[in-house]
């Protein structure tokens, strides 16, 4: 299963897409011969506990999932499986947290909190690594993002292999054709945030790029 783990709607400040919108062109990238088969909308520094795409995500038939963008004193993290007891114990709006706390308070409300864009000149999580708290809580990097510049997805993966770290893709979309360029391939079906998190526990998934998802003939 082919999963987008990182992406913006309207409902982030920095975003002109509508979730629709969204749905609409992985249409069109099926058409193409490309596999997608969800989203999660990773809203910077909140969660939709309100919003529901559950109609939309049945039209067109692709799994919408919720999630967060949350900023932190080293780094942005995306948080999956986010439950009542996580936004009790977490200020999501605030752009200063401790984001070992993070970690910590994820895994035990059954979340689970990856540093997006590690390899992020000036304010990935490669930048604070070293000379920061101790991360040993983190198992998962986001190291194929659609946004990055040159050498910054390098730089991600080469912290996750000297780290022995595994590796999401997500496309960072904040526009309608962005949606899809990076995902993750998880080897079973993957239909709320529940099972999303387990299987990221389980750590059976890669990061790919759209192309990879493409086996249409040629010609």
């Amino acid at each position: 299963m082919f999963i987008d783990m990182h992406c913006h709607s309207v409902s982030s400040d920095d975003s002109r897409a509508t979730v629709e919108q969204y749905l609409k062109w992985v249409q069109v990238l099926r058409k193409r011969g490309h596999r997608v088969d969800g989203i999660v909308l990773t809203e910077h520094r909140k969660f939709d506990a309100g919003h529901d795409y559950s109609s939309l995500a049945s039209q067109y038939g692709v799994v919408v999932l919720k999630g967060s963008e949350l900023d932190t004193r080293y780094g942005h993290f995306l948080v999956y499986g986010v439950t009542d007891r996580l936004l009790r114990a977490v200020n999501f709006a605030d752009v200063a947290m401790d984001a070992v706390e993070l970690v910590r308070y994820a895994r035990e409300c059954g979340a689970i909190a990856v540093p997006a864009h590690p390899g992020r000149f000036g304010i990935g999580f490669i930048e604070y690594i070293d000379g920061g708290p101790d991360f040993s809580g983190v198992e998962i990097v986001e190291y194929l993002n659609g946004g990055s510049r040159r050498g910054e997805n390098e730089r991600g993966q080469e912290l996750a292999d000297q780290r022995k770290l595994l590796g999401i893709g997500g496309s960072d979309a904040h526009f309608v054709s962005a949606i899809a360029t990076c995902m993750t391939e998880f080897p079973r079906a993957i239909h709320s945030e529940g099972e999303l998190v387990e299987g990221l526990y389980a750590g059976q998934f890669r990061p790919v790029r759209l192309e990879e998802t493409n086996h249409q003939s040629p010609g």
